[in-house]
């Protein structure tokens, strides 16, 4: 199991009602393939033994005695699987008759789980046939010589014994569509992985509803779900079955079959992510210790060794984006209506009906100025009382400053332009300073400049300096202490920067949508211009310092920033994360700025932990407040030491 990831399967072979030879025949084939494949866990469909469609066939002691026949037959012939895997049976147990699973590993039947809840409405009879089970322990069942003693009831969670964090239960079909399923108490009790043993029959709309339900379960229940489905081969005198198999993992789907394939689902689920997950969420833990009145039996299994199964897990190389448009399009307008609603809350709290903004013609600051323009909508105050002050210096382009002028127009804001270039040569005077040294004084010196311009500007407009910077630019300290770093409310601080860059195409695809396509124009230009700060002098008029070039790629710092603050991972898993997403980058280039990352991600603390305030729109925010709290001091030997130990 590496980093925390299970290879799972849902299998729904085709079955024959009532002939048990040929059904755990299929059975055995389908655990061999998918342990071969690295399936560490497998799941059937709910009575695949003997079928679900047996009606009272269920209550003939030759079918019962040939199912568990089969049982032992499937678990002899699979001994040599390292897998675990669920298959279901009917069971007879002192008076009564009970539908089963059976977990089976290595040749051995580890415990029989029984369901709990029998439908017995529309077109279920199932109470006819079976009875349901009543509370958790029941004790033992005895199954055949050699197998005595077997664990029977709903109290079974199967562990790992190298990685408790992979946890087991079971629960059958119907259980999952009451009030409190069983599964809840069993995530209460260390769960981490559902699997469902399921005879679910198809009609109109049932699909898109059984989706919704193990998708939003496993979401609630923060864990992952197995759902296999009967299908081909099931009677179809009154029901179809359409083998419909759905793995999900808090909330997102990781693989789903067809209706009527009778494909075989596989999914790599992060088991390390779940538990991680469950300890940062403190109210989940809260709400375990009500459940842990009723003990659970613990059965510990242990692997052969770690699957060196290929890694098939889609990973998002920008997590911070919807991959799909229309999602994407949706979700921009979400952020931006957040960004503007926190900054209008902030105007009306002290009465203030003035903003001032440094435009410099990028990415941040045009994202910054069209929300405030929003924000001013919201709170009826007109757009002309928007500063837009541009401040060209040594730097400054003429591309970055036409754009910002236009902008500021387009916007309906009132622009002011102020050269700063001579008071910076003054400061360089007073502090001694060579201009033609063109390190971090020469550069943060402009920065510090251009805030003390607006922070004035704001003292004589009564109003408010509204700050650009964004949160990948926090994350690596890419920002002058007391110069951009400060603002009076940052209204990109939660927002990423490879996802600014898609706001603001938004606003572009509005502009036009609104025959504004001179404005849209601007934008566009806007955003095929490189991310820079412009504090160096161009190179023959184009810019020299490109932020990339000198920080790294932002879509990987966002990737890495994702993973670190969201989940909580280790460097290497970041780094074996990073290496399956696709970025086209080589693992050395991924490694040298994942280790940048690290480095300035700990080093730049102190520049959060006074950051100005900026509404939560996201997942991840490192304000002090909220989110982040870390101490500007805390030493990142141990990542790097990590970093350092990985070979490419």
């Amino acid at each position: 199991m590496k980093f925390g990831f299970i290879k799972a399967a849902c299998a729904s072979p085709e079955v024959t009602v009532a002939d048990c030879r040929a059904n755990a025949e299929k059975i055995t084939e389908c655990v061999m393939d998918a342990a071969e494949k690295g399936a560490s866990l497998v799941v059937f469909p709910e009575l695949s033994i003997t079928g679900y469609t047996c009606g009272d066939l269920f209550f003939q002691r030759t079918l019962q005695d040939s199912a568990m026949d089969a049982l032992l037959d499937i678990a002899a012939r699979t001994a040599s699987a390292d897998c675990l895997f669920f298959t279901g049976l009917p069971l007879r147990r002192n008076e009564c008759l009970y539908n089963c699973a059976a977990a089976v590993f290595h040749g051995q039947i580890l415990a029989i789980i029984p369901k709990s809840f029998i439908p017995n409405y529309g077109e279920f009879y199932e109470r006819r046939q079976f009875s349901p089970f009543r509370g958790n322990s029941s004790g033992t069942v005895t199954l055949a010589p050699g197998f005595e003693d077997i664990p029977f009831g709903t109290d079974i969670i199967i562990s790992d014994a190298a990685n408790e964090e992979f946890s087991v239960a079971c629960e059958i079909c119907e259980d999952l569509w009451v009030t409190v399923p069983p599964s809840s108490r069993h995530v209460l009790n260390g769960a981490s992985v559902i699997v469902n043993l399921s005879a679910s029959n198809e009609i109109i709309g049932k699909a898109d509803y059984r989706r919704s339900l193990i998708k939003s379960h496993s979401a609630r229940a923060l864990c992952a779900y197995l759902y296999s489905n009967s299908g081909h081969g099931e009677s179809s005198q009154d029901m179809v079955f359409a083998s419909h198999n759905l793995i999900a993992e808090n909330g997102t789907l990781l693989a789903e079959s067809a209706l009527f394939s009778g494909d075989t689902v596989f999914a790599d689920v992060d088991v390390q992510r779940l538990c991680q997950e469950r300890r940062r969420t403190t109210s989940f833990g809260f709400s375990a210790g009500d459940a842990a009145a009723a003990p659970y039996r613990r059965i510990r299994i242990k692997f052969s060794g770690e699957s060196d199964a290929e890694f098939t897990r889609t990973v998002d190389s920008r997590p911070f984006v919807p991959s799909v448009s229309g999602e994407r399009s949706r979700r921009c307008a979400e952020v931006i209506t957040l960004q503007a609603e926190g900054l209008a809350k902030r105007l009306r709290h002290i009465n203030c009906r003035s903003a001032v903004i440094g435009l410099s013609g990028g990415l941040d600051s045009t994202l910054a100025l069209l929300v405030t323009a929003r924000a001013f909508d919201l709170c009826g105050i007109d757009r002309k009382l928007i500063t837009a002050v541009t401040m060209p210096c040594f730097g400054t382009t003429d591309r970055t400053y036409r754009n910002a002028c236009a902008l500021a127009e387009g916007c309906g804001a009132t622009l002011r332009e102020i050269n700063i270039s001579a008071a910076v040569r003054r400061h360089f005077e007073d502090i001694g300073h060579d201009e033609n040294v063109h390190d971090i004084t020469y550069e943060n010196s402009q920065a510090r400049e251009r805030t003390q311009v607006l922070m004035d500007i704001a003292n004589q407009t009564g109003g408010i300096v509204i700050g650009t910077g964004d949160l990948s630019e926090l994350a690596l300290g890419w920002c002058t202490y007391n110069g951009d770093q400060m603002s009076m409310y940052g209204v990109n601080s939660s927002v990423p920067k490879t996802l600014v860059r898609y706001l603001v195409e938004w606003f572009s695809s509005e502009e036009r949508w609104r025959n504004n396509s001179g404005f849209a124009d601007v934008l566009d230009d806007i955003l095929a211009t490189p991310v820079s700060p412009e504090l160096l002098p161009p190179d023959n008029g184009s810019i020299s310092q490109v932020t990339e070039d000198l920080v790294g790629p932002y879509e990987l710092h966002d990737f890495f920033l994702y993973y670190l603050l969201r989940f909580g991972f280790s460097p290497e898993k970041i780094f074996f994360l990073a290496c399956h997403a696709g970025f086209g980058y080589e693992k050395d280039f991924i490694l040298r700025w994942l280790k940048t990352f690290y480095r300035r991600f700990f080093s730049q603390q102190f520049k959060r932990s006074c950051m100005p305030d900026g509404a939560k729109i996201g997942t991840v925010n490192l304000s002090p407040r909220g989110d982040w709290r870390m101490p500007s001091d805390a030493s990142c030997r141990l990542w790097l030491d990590e970093l350092e130990g990985i070979k490419c």
